[in-house]
């Protein structure tokens, strides 16, 4: 156990389980240059008195410190004793230990001493290959080409860059590549990696400075990269200094296997590693992964296990994609619909000739249009648009796909016309596009289009508001209530619109619109089967309210979080409306939720803080027209009132840290395909990790200079130049 490693979890307890009188970490705190403790031996050492003993004899501490170890816990001043005065053998020795930590006086270095200038050409040729990396960062480009000898064409982005940098500055074309030392050129491909890893080291303790001593939640998800292996990332949700809710990504960990236990290790791996404690975690995010939410033997109850404050949020956007599967899964309707538009992607953009088929017909009827003074012109207007693929896990693509059918009706069906004359076709594919031709043509199909177009509307908006990283609990659950609102209301009075607006779509593109007093007639089905319901009640009913009933059902079945004690006490201190949410118990009962931040007497203390801090916040002008408690925290920090009711700040803290989405996690994973992609997937771990930490937080690593990293990377291992 030494100075670099201040854990002392299990000191006080006997292998017998025991409690003793053992080693105070308040000393490690004091003494952390010199002291090293045994867990064995229960004893204390000098570790630069033992380094140095055969020179300082043994009067610096006899053989308590350097052989027998000191264990008399009932005279904690020995310690002092042994420290001494400023010209005490101990500090002698502490500075030897100094001397010897000290890179520039290594006896290598000595040997290989150099001017004054050449310090100075190698300031200028290291900080070189820093803004080349820098450069590459920026725009996640791969570092290293096939072939980077001298007489290759395409050496790689890293030399090509930094010769382009020597070119257009003689500064630095004297001291880089062919003009610099052959053994110290910064060019090899370890140094490359060195150069990254400082650079990914001063990002990542740049978030931990941040971070702080304060609480935190997390957010985790696993995906596969380029090489199929299954990485795990975590996102970590804190409060900064100004108020702020911030997102960070600290790390990827590859795993072998998913279960609860092998992500209890890699996070309990990475936490140590960044020197955080899960006794500070205050909430949980997660997809909704079996191996992840369990409530028996998932991370989360894991996690719980621990610490029993860190509060399971399932992910709000899962949720809506949830809920939204839901209707393409139960309704036949609908899911007839979505496998039509399907087929349609795939049929019309199976080739490129049939893509630049659909373009011509969209522009030929564009030029028609602006000829007409039917469509207004200007920059950015216009434009050309394609049918797109949607991904099941993506609802915010489909959304956009039913926008261009819509759009590009009439050429579509253009070239399903195309497709199925065509005698070069396969029979097979010219059935399928006279099918669809059909089906698209059918009222059934334009109703359903523009319903589903104006449900996937008002769940896109509210999918992203659930996207942003500063979003918090409390506006999630009010964007939730707002679009079932929507939805109710679409349910009570949207019908005639909705009617209205298919019908004339079906009239300007010659669809028959049934009338809707005449019998149903189920679309390719047979007269006789026919149910005795008119084509009003089956539009409306069956298919209308049906679908819209089953997306409310299935919105308030997923977001049962509502019904959560802890969120309604966590609304009490919603700022809206003058604070007219606020009830002083529940507030005090949300404390009690958190019984490692809040102490019985704290509990009592937070009463009367209460009381006086909401007749302060309604009389302030400074507190009126807040919209949320993220604006509320910024506000206190900004009128220093966090100080002045520091309670109450920590109510307002632990609120905000609590999860919505982890959509941080998923552009993570966005970010990981494009810096390790098919031409890249040989990236070792260590590798990825620190290119996707500085390549996420970019703007955490603009704000480091060159010189830090530079005094990061000549720290990580003895260099044959020294700054």
């Amino acid at each position: 156990m030494g100075p670099c490693q201040p854990r002392f979890h299990n000191f006080c307890k006997s292998k017998f389980g025991q409690q003793q009188r053992r080693f105070n970490p308040a000393w490690f705190n004091k003494y952390e240059n010199w002291l090293e403790y045994s867990i064995s031996k229960n004893a204390a050492y000098c570790l630069c008195c033992y380094l140095f003993r055969p020179e300082i004899g043994e009067q610096a501490s006899g053989e308590i410190f350097t052989k027998n170890g000191f264990s008399n816990w009932k005279k904690p001043e020995r310690l002092e004793e042994h420290v001494g005065g400023p010209n005490s053998a101990h500090n002698k020795v502490m500075g030897y230990c100094e001397d010897l930590m000290k890179q520039e006086q290594h006896v290598r270095t000595f040997f290989n001493k150099h001017s004054d200038q050449d310090r100075k050409d190698y300031r200028i040729r290291l900080f070189a290959s820093i803004d080349v990396v820098r450069l590459l960062f920026e725009q996640g480009l791969a570092f290293r080409g096939h072939d980077e000898s001298d007489n290759s064409s395409n050496q790689g982005n890293y030399l090509r860059i930094l010769r382009f940098l020597a070119d257009h500055n003689e500064d630095i074309k004297k001291v880089t590549l062919k003009n610099a030392p052959g053994n110290n050129m910064l060019t090899a491909p370890s140094i490359q990696k060195d150069i990254v890893r400082a650079c990914s080291i001063e990002t990542t303790n740049a978030i931990i400075r941040d971070i702080g001593d304060a609480l935190f939640s997390v957010l985790i998800d696993e995906s596969r990269d380029a090489s199929m292996k299954e990485q795990m990332a975590v996102v970590l949700r804190y409060v900064d200094k100004n108020g702020s809710v911030i997102e960070r990504f600290i790390g990827l960990k590859h795993i072998t296997s998913t279960t609860a236990i092998s992500l209890k290790e890699a996070l309990d791996q990475l936490f140590s590693k960044h020197g955080l404690s899960i006794s500070r975690l205050r909430g949980q995010g997660y997809d909704g992964a079996s191996n992840m939410q369990g409530e028996f033997n998932g991370l989360r109850t894991l996690i719980m296990n621990e610490n029993e404050c860190a509060y399971y949020i399932h992910c709000f956007a899962h949720q809506l994609q949830l809920a939204i599967v839901a209707i393409a899964k139960k309704h036949d309707q609908v899911n007839s619909f979505f496998n039509v538009v399907v087929n349609v992607v795939n049929v019309v953009g199976a080739s490129c000739k049939r893509r630049d088929i659909l373009r011509e017909k969209q522009l030929l009827s564009v030029v028609e249009a602006l000829e007409n003074d039917d469509l207004p012109s200007g920059q950015g207007q216009n434009q050309e648009i394609t049918l797109k693929r949607f991904g099941d896990t993506r609802w915010g693509s489909h959304y956009g796909t039913l926008l261009r059918i819509i759009s590009l009706f009439p050429h579509i069906i253009s070239v399903l016309e195309i497709v199925a004359k065509d005698k070069s076709n396969s029979s097979e594919q010219r059935f399928q596009a006279n099918y669809l031709i059909e089906f698209m043509q059918s009222f059934d199909f334009v109703l359903s289009l523009y319903l589903m177009r104006d449900i996937l509307a008002l769940s896109n908006e509210l999918s992203q508001a659930l996207q942003r990283k500063d979003q918090d609990i409390l506006n999630a659950i009010k964007l939730v209530e707002i679009c079932k609102k929507n939805l109710q209301m679409m349910r009570d009075n949207g019908w005639d619109s909705l009617l209205s607006e298919a019908s004339s779509f079906c009239l300007k593109h010659d669809i028959d619109v049934p009338n809707m007093n005449d019998v149903f007639l189920p679309w390719g089905r047979s007269r006789r089967k026919a149910r005795e319901i008119s084509n009003m009640h089956y539009f409306r009913v069956e298919l209308f309210f049906a679908v819209l009933d089953l997306q409310l059902q299935e919105l308030n079945n997923r977001f049962n979080e509502v019904n959560m004690e802890l969120l309604l006490c966590l609304a009490c201190l919603c700022p809206n409306d003058a604070f007219t949410a606020f009830d002083k118990d529940k507030l005090v009962r949300l404390a009690q939720f958190y019984p490692k931040d809040f102490s019985p007497i704290e509990l009592m203390a937070l009463k009367t803080q209460l009381q006086i801090y909401i007749m302060d916040i309604r009389s302030s002008t400074e507190f009126a027209e807040l919209k949320g408690i993220s604006d509320l925290a910024k506000r206190m920090v900004e009128t220093k009132k966090d100080k002045v009711y520091p309670l109450v700040y920590l109510l307002v803290t632990l609120a905000l840290i609590l999860p919505v989405s982890t959509a941080t996690v998923e552009r993570t994973f966005s970010a990981m395909k494009f810096v390790k992609n098919e031409l890249r997937n040989r990236m070792g771990d260590e590798w990825m990790n620190d290119n996707l930490i500085v390549y996420v937080e970019k703007d955490v690593f603009n704000s480091i200079d060159n010189e830090s990293i530079a005094q990061c990377f000549q720290s990580m291992k003895s260099r044959r130049e020294q700054l």
